[in-house]
């Protein structure tokens, strides 16, 4: 048997169109007649995600097109629509055109007898984890308004919570990128300048000044060298980071730096506190919530140890307990999480508990930016200074030989 997508035509020649299952295009122009249909064109329907290269996208769904469709599609629901209306309302919609043409065939694939989980996941590439996750519950729980809207809450909050991360460190990197283009325009240009103009006076380099002297020499010498070292070190790195031990080094280095490492945890602490209470509140029960709540953690070495603690909570252990075992999220969110245990309502805690977490990243946001900004300005300070008395300290000494 084949699946065909359809055209046809009635006695009154209005088209219809659809997916139907037949065992040649002969049988499927008999099973259409016997409805009064008469086939007018036909394709073999495959069903898979449609390339992004011909629409223009990644391969992979933006949060505002998610966010968008969540909150359109849970109204739709809400008003009474059935799934597959809603779909087809939604396919006309300003979304982007890789988004359109998946639901295109996820209408078609509802209109064949597919659940919307399953229709959901034959595009895996596009649609994250979590939202699947959370489709096939809603579905099952018989919530997927309510599991849509929510969905439309969690991206939107993580939209911004991502939005204002990037936004405290652009500072600290514009910073940073200062000061190394101060640091080699002044090696490179303006050092070499001053040492030719004080070469006739006769004066001998001594102390930091010969030794930046010597540094300004070197890179002069030798930048085609240090570029083709730094290009190679890129390189390596690089490819290092797309295999998955250097992803996890990578992870691993995100939670114990100085400053980043507090911030990362607050993340995926908001992250979690958000993620897990809709997933409870969907019907879900806690061991397969914890399975779930996985892909959007965001971090290998955290989800390698929240491996570890869903399978002591399968085993029979708290779920506070084996959180607090792994060392996987702040004192406040073991706490509040046993508290939910003690009271049955971990979703109720955490639900209230988001806008907490949420406030609490932006303020460790600020307070990261506020302590490296100032340590960014007395770096630049510091080496400008160092260069700026290597330069001149000759002339003082003329000056001062003078008088």
């Amino acid at each position: 048997m084949q699946k065909y997508k359809y055209t046809a035509v009635n006695l009154a020649k209005e088209k219809f169109s659809g997916i139907f299952i037949a065992q040649d295009e002969h049988d499927l122009a008999v099973q259409l007649s016997k409805q009064n249909l008469y086939l007018i064109s036909y394709k073999i329907y495959k069903g898979t995600t449609p390339s992004s290269f011909f629409t223009l996208g990644t391969g992979k769904l933006t949060t505002a097109d998610l966010t968008t469709f969540c909150r359109q599609y849970a109204i739709m629901i809400n008003s009474g629509m059935s799934l597959m209306e809603g779909i087809d309302v939604l396919k006309a919609q300003p979304y982007s055109a890789f988004l359109k043409s998946i639901l295109e065939v996820v209408s078609e694939d509802v209109k064949a007898g597919m659940m919307l989980s399953e229709a959901f996941n034959k595009h895996d590439s596009a649609f994250p984890d979590f939202f699947r996750s959370m489709v096939y519950v809603g579905e099952v729980s018989g919530k997927l308004d309510m599991v849509f809207n929510s969905l439309a809450d969690y991206y939107e909050n993580d939209a911004k919570i991502k939005k204002k991360t990037k936004s405290a460190m652009a500072y600290p990197t514009m910073l940073a990128a200062m000061t190394l283009g101060i640091l080699i325009a002044m090696l490179v240009f303006i050092v070499p300048t001053f040492r030719s103009s004080l070469s006739s006076l006769d004066i001998e380099a001594e102390g930091i000044t010969k030794a930046v002297y010597d540094i300004s020499d070197f890179v002069l010498a030798n930048w085609l060298y240090i570029l083709f070292v730094i290009v190679a070190i890129g390189l390596v790195l690089f490819v290092f980071l797309k295999t998955e031990k250097g992803k996890y080094a990578f992870d691993v280095f995100k939670l114990k730096a100085p400053i980043l490492g507090t911030v990362t945890i607050d993340l995926i602490t908001a992250r979690f506190a958000r993620g897990f209470s809709l997933l409870l509140s969907s019907g879900m029960d806690i061991a397969d919530a914890m399975e779930s709540i996985q892909v959007v953690l965001g971090n290998r070495d955290v989800t390698k140890r929240f491996k570890r603690a869903t399978e002591e909570v399968m085993q029979g252990s708290s779920l506070a307990v084996a959180l607090q075992k792994y060392k996987i999220f702040p004192d406040m969110m073991i706490q509040m999480i046993a508290v939910g245990e003690k009271t049955a309502s971990i979703d109720d805690v955490l639900t209230r508990s988001c806008s907490f977490f949420d406030e609490k990243v932006e303020t460790t946001l600020s307070s990261a930016t506020s302590k490296i900004q100032p340590i960014m300005l007395m770096l630049m300070g510091g080496i400008v200074g160092v260069l700026f008395i290597a330069i001149y300290s000759p002339m003082l000494s003329i000056m001062t030989s003078i008088t």
